[in-house]
């Protein structure tokens, strides 16, 4: 028996022992070629998104409206400008005053009908209910033009032209029912024994749709109350027709009016629309931590 182990043992140490090269990758490791690659396109990308952004800060640094015919001669002369005139001699500041009412009233009331909708939908069983969801997509199929006149029939009969008021209850008509469709796919993710412990513990179906599921949706609300306000705040058609007040124009109705006929600040335009991102993106910066799971996690299920 000893021999036959020392026997063992000697060919165990003559056995030589494989070694790792070091060019052997992980499973799932990117090689340097596709590292390289996947770097450069997302480089490329970025660069293509940035470019129009920066494009814009360049030629609003441009004295002359028609600058952008010939954008190299801007370095010479380049001023701020154009920055002092919108804000010092134009209705800059009731334009912004007006954008920020009528966007975050939008967000404010699209999203607390959306989420009532989606929740009773998600979570009670009536006649109708899926019939009910699949109207509310109908509703987007319209075109505006063809909307814009029996709604300016309704807000003139409701005395609700030219008033803020009148502006975001027809943008709730465009956000709500996406914002509605939604927060009912996010709904569907949490789970209904939180419905079932709440009722337990006393809470009525409203109080358990604030207490406990309201906090556990924060990033599908915030997906929706981003939609909501980029809706109000990006969109022209409706405000430009309902809204009749130059003093009461949003953002995006206020540029025109530095386009006439025979005229064109481009100049000024130019700086409006960089005063105008800045708003967007602070918005943007509160909820983006939520963004990416409201989406995702509100798509899972329909």
């Amino acid at each position: 028996m000893s021999t036959t182990v020392e026997t063992s043992a000697e060919v165990k140490k003559e056995i030589p022992v494989a070694t790792t090269p070091g060019t052997v990758r992980r499973r799932g490791e990117r090689g340097l070629a596709a590292s390289a690659v996947s770097h450069g396109i997302l480089i490329v990308a970025s660069l293509v998104a940035l470019f129009p952004i920066a494009w814009l800060v360049f030629l609003s640094l441009g004295p002359d409206k028609d600058d952008y015919l010939h954008p190299g001669d801007i370095w010479g002369k380049m001023t701020l400008d154009n920055y002092s005139f919108v804000l010092k001699d134009t209705n800059f500041f009731d334009w912004l005053w007006s954008t920020l009412i009528v966007s975050l009233g939008t967000t404010f009331i699209g999203v607390i009908i959306a989420a009532t909708t989606g929740y009773a939908v998600s979570r009670m069983r009536f006649p109708g209910y899926k019939k009910f969801m699949w109207v509310l997509l109908v509703t987007q199929m319209f075109p505006i033009a063809v909307l814009i006149v029996p709604m300016y029939q309704i807000l003139s009969d409701l005395q609700l032209v030219d008033s803020y008021l009148g502006l975001i209850l027809v943008y709730c008509s465009t956000a709500v029912p996406y914002c509605a469709w939604l927060l009912k796919g996010y709904f569907d993710t949490i789970p209904f024994e939180i419905d079932e412990a709440g009722r337990v513990d006393g809470l009525s179906p409203f109080g358990t749709f604030v207490r406990l599921i309201l906090p556990l949706a924060k990033p599908g609300l915030a997906v929706a109350g981003f939609y909501s306000f980029i809706t109000a705040f990006g969109e022209v058609a409706f405000a430009s027709t309902f809204m009749l007040s130059d003093t009461k124009y949003t953002f995006a109705v206020a540029l025109q009016t530095f386009v006439s006929e025979h005229d064109a600040q481009r100049q000024y335009m130019a700086a409006t629309a960089v005063l105008i991102a800045i708003p967007v993106s602070a918005f943007f910066y509160l909820v983006q931590k939520n963004l990416v799971t409201g989406l995702t996690a509100g798509g899972t299920k329909g």
